[in-house]
């Protein structure tokens, strides 16, 4: 991730060599990246997980609600310390990775990093195209312009915020959360008395039909509380605010922004699985429309109708702009590493301009053919996520002295099962669900 996610408040009362001895001031700043890694999280994710997680019935969805915490709070704080065994005070992820595993082992782990979070970027252009052309034509009864003049205008401008001001937009980011975890509150509640508790009943499974349902949702699930894009400038950031300290205090964060997650998020699901039922979870699978934008269209209530698609925008941008900053990054890098090897020096203006077109142009394209998200989601994305976010870690514990004082831990069992849930998800789907 770039320099610019140093984080907020960060520059005022730290105290790199010990604790932060401002009470007030700390608070400030662990709430400010709470938030942060909360608002990181909730995006694209949220809006489609109601529709993979009540696919399998109650029972895998009880599993999975009460799984996810744990999962997202072991995992992060994994990272988060691979981030922190350099010696190098300042190193990112990549540079730790290349410093632990050596250059082309490093290099492959920063691919993967990329791939975890490049393909993101283009489901959400995937993602605003679907909701603005639903909001267009459903709510407001205008005809939708061709699909590809919609898309490419739509992540042309997420991109010009972006290229025109992003210290801005990273603050603006911040108080985005603010209101979205308040819609999100607000639409858990208004969606009660349209529940159907016959969701409940409806079927009757066997524990190998739940087992296979609960493999399902897992990579959905890692994507929808992913917020390890911000991670190695979190883990930055409270090493130098509180330095000896940094591990507590860290672990203090990423629990109350996991809890945050599966209050806010969880809630959110149940009450749209609720709301929906069985039948109506298929129709918004195959419609590929965020499942605010398909109950405005179902519920045929004005709030939902306009209040829906609006905070399916407003988390699909705000949660666009961390991601493509670490896609920029994750790109760029490459790039300069394989100059590097290849004996050249590139101008980093033209490192930049290059990866801003080539993300555009990719994201512009999977707009235009409308690929399926949830697809890409469950055999893709949180399948890479997995490997770098759970699994790397885990091995890099085992393997390194730098890190020996984490081992032995029964979480570490944990998140290493549930990362190769999430990959094996990948192998099912392609030679068993594809057969």
């Amino acid at each position: 991730m770039p320099q610019e996610m140093t984080g907020p408040n960060e520059a005022t009362s730290q105290n790199p060599a010990g604790a932060d001895t401002s009470h007030q001031s700390r608070g400030l700043f662990e709430s400010s990246w709470t938030l942060s890694l909360f608002g990181t999280a909730v995006g694209a994710g949220i809006l489609f997980l109601p529709m993979n997680a009540g696919a399998g019935g109650m029972w895998p969805l009880i599993i999975a609600t009460l799984l996810i915490g744990p999962m997202t709070f072991f995992a992060h704080r994994g990272l988060s310390r691979f981030v922190s065994a350099s010696q190098n005070p300042g190193a990112d992820i990549t540079i730790v990775a290349r410093g632990l595993f050596g250059e082309f082992a490093g290099q492959v782990v920063t691919v993967l990093y990329f791939l975890a979070i490049f393909p993101i970027v283009l489901i959400y252009g995937i993602a605003i195209t679907n909701t603005v052309d639903e909001l267009l034509t459903q709510q407001l009864n205008i005809t939708s312009p061709p699909r590809w003049l919609l898309s490419g205008v739509l992540i042309a401008l997420m991109m010009l915020i972006m290229v025109l001001g992003q210290r801005i937009m990273l603050v603006a980011m911040q108080w985005l959360v603010y209101p979205l975890i308040a819609a999100l509150l607000g639409m858990t509640l208004f969606l009660i008395p349209y529940w159907d508790l016959s969701f409940a009943t409806e079927t009757t499974q066997s524990f190998g039909d739940m087992a296979q349902a609960l493999l399902l949702v897992i990579p959905v699930l890692i994507f929808a509380f992913n917020f390890s894009p911000a991670v190695s400038q979190f883990t930055l950031a409270m090493q130098r605010r509180y330095g000896s300290q940094a591990d507590e205090r860290r672990n203090v964060v990423l629990r109350r922004a996991t809890i945050l997650l599966v209050i806010f998020t969880m809630g959110f699901v149940w009450s749209c699985i609720l709301a929906l039922g069985g039948s109506g979870l298929d129709e918004a699978r195959e419609s590929n429309l965020p499942v605010l934008s398909y109950l405005a269209q179902t519920l045929n209530n004005p709030i939902v109708a306009y209040v829906g698609p609006a905070i399916a925008i407003a988390a699909i941008g705000s949660s666009f702009f961390g991601h493509y900053l670490g896609a920029a990054e994750g790109a760029a890098g490459i790039i300069r590493s394989v100059a590097t090897a290849a004996g050249k020096t590139l101008p980093e203006k033209g490192i930049r301009t290059g990866v801003a077109v080539f993300i555009f142009l990719s994201t512009w394209g999977v707009a235009i053919l409308d690929v399926g998200i949830l697809d890409m989601i469950e055999t893709l994305v949180g399948p890479v996520i997995a490997m770098v976010l759970y699994l790397m870690p885990m091995y890099a514990i085992h393997r390194f002295d730098a890190l020996k004082q984490y081992r032995g831990k029964a979480s570490n069992i944990f998140v290493t099962i549930a990362g190769i849930a999430a990959v094996a998800c990948i192998i099912y789907r392609m030679f068993v669900v594809g057969l």
